[in-house]
């Protein structure tokens, strides 16, 4: 675990915050190859994982808080490891058969029981349009938590109140629309306030909840947990990649994003993918990910551009297996990011934070922060544009032929960088790329085309000093 990279690539080029995977104790499974879903398998809240120990996390954490850069940890709070008996990462014994994980303690009396208030034959979820079902079945055999049982509650606020002390910024809690709300409600109230050393004294740590989907009859389960945080908003994902694949249509993109059936605006936390959805699990069918650059691209470049809820980037690892694990080395363990002269990860890492649309875009969201949709166009397909007030200014190109259009952007006239397919140097003035010029009337020619460079975006943060390459008009 180390925020050296943190610290010379993401606090400088805006990203407010990483989600780490759970760092507690997990189950370890030994195959060809580790499977990524192991980390979702607790068999103790000991802080020590395949990703390091206590020590190293802690030391990790306060890393990234001097950089700026915020932790988010995934919080597996709804149920414990399945399978055999065994030991754990940190070598904490556990038997699922007695419902046993002496390293929290638990014991089956912390349990939901199958056959009490679960009503499936088989005590796991069989029907995921049954709420009944979901908040007290197992989900896919793993041993469910009773949250309503008192020492449940205390032993997950203990485990992520250490966390607080640590330094961490809030919690990504996994599985939340498999425990009641009113019990989640209560160990959230439950948590500190943020370590003073890193946060504002009273402030309260950031919850965002995994909520997968719509409920039965029109009901939008995710509503019953917005009072306690913000909760993930999946639907995009799926209605980004109806747009976006061939043929979607980008024209009308305004209207499936305001749908009725999706979360409003601030209470909303969203992705074009994330670990689960990527691989296809979790309702993944639909969603664009970085097997489909092009596509992924300007996802990506829409998500960061367009005013709806907070945004989350995906940095994955190559997979063909959709039940790898990341990059390891012979015992298991998982390999350093390595990355080359040119940014970008190789052997392996993906690190889709990396490519230039999608870094460059995160400053375009903070300078178009608080901004207002403005100056919308779209050639009533699949070629859009818009614009963030006088901050900044994108335009998007699906089609199989080039976009040649100009348009009014809102932004003060000058020299532009395309930060698209260019990097601004702030202290210079300069763009490595191409730039757009912009009239005295706020009108700029766009030349989009439809490989790498099927999107342009420009903002007032990356306003050329000094004479560079420009677009013909």
């Amino acid at each position: 675990m180390q925020c050296n990279v943190y610290s010379r690539y993401l606090g400088p080029h805006g990203f407010g915050g990483v989600q780490i995977s759970p760092p507690n104790e997990h189950r370890a499974i030994w195959q060809p190859w580790r499977p990524w879903w192991e980390r979702y398998q607790p068999v103790s809240y000991k802080l020590t994982s395949r990703s390091g120990n206590e020590q190293q996390l802690r030391n990790m954490i306060q890393r990234c808080n001097d950089a700026g850069v915020r932790i988010y940890a995934d919080a597996v709070i709804n149920h414990m490891a399945r399978g055999d008996s065994g030991y754990g990462i940190a070598q904490s014994w556990y038997d699922v058969e007695v419902l046993s994980y002496p390293g929290v303690p638990y014991t089956s009396s912390h349990f939901g029981s199958p056959n009490g208030e679960c009503r499936s034959d088989s005590g796991n979820v069989e029907d995921f349009t049954d709420i009944s079902q979901i908040r007290n079945c197992r989900l896919e055999g793993l041993p469910d938590l009773d949250a309503s049982h008192d020492d449940v509650k205390s032993r997950i606020t203990a485990y992520m109140n250490r966390l607080i002390d640590m330094g961490v910024a809030g919690f990504r809690v996994d599985a939340a629309k498999f425990i009641w709300p009113h019990d989640l409600g209560e160990i959230l109230a439950k948590l500190k306030n943020l370590n003073e050393t890193f946060f504002p004294r009273g402030s309260r740590p950031f919850i965002f909840q995994e909520v997968t989907n719509k409920g039965v009859n029109g009901k939008m389960w995710g509503q019953e947990y917005v009072a306690y945080g913000r909760v993930t908003e999946f639907k995009y994902g799926l209605k980004l990649g109806q747009a976006f694949s061939n043929p979607g249509n980008l024209s009308n993109i305004e209207i499936l994003i305001g749908s009725l059936d999706m979360l409003p605006d601030s209470l909303a936390l969203v992705f074009v993918d994330n670990h689960d959805n990527q691989r296809g699990h979790g309702g993944g069918q639909g969603v664009i990910t970085f097997k489909e650059p092009r596509q992924y691209k300007m996802c990506n470049v829409f998500m960061l551009a367009y005013p709806y809820g907070i945004t989350r980037i995906m940095s994955s690892f190559d997979f063909n297996d959709t039940e790898a694990g990341p990059p390891s080395d012979m015992k298991g363990h998982t390999l350093t990011v390595t990355v080359n002269k040119n940014g970008a990860c190789e052997e392996g890492w993906v690190c889709e934070h990396r490519w230039r649309s999608i870094k460059n875009m995160v400053g375009f969201r903070n300078i178009a922060a608080g901004q207002p949709l403005t100056n919308w166009w779209n050639n009533g397909n699949r070629q859009i544009a818009f614009g963030r007030g006088d901050k900044a200014f994108v335009v998007i190109n699906n089609e199989d032929y080039p976009l040649l259009q100009t348009l009014k952007t809102g932004l003060p006239s000058g020299e532009y960088c395309n930060i698209i397919l260019g990097d601004f140097d702030p202290s210079m003035g300069l763009c490595s790329g191409p730039t757009i010029h912009i009239d005295g009337s706020s009108n700029a020619f766009f030349r989009v085309g439809t490989g790498n460079d099927s999107t342009a975006a420009i903002h007032v943060g990356a306003k050329v000093s000094k004479s560079g390459t420009r677009y013909p008009s």
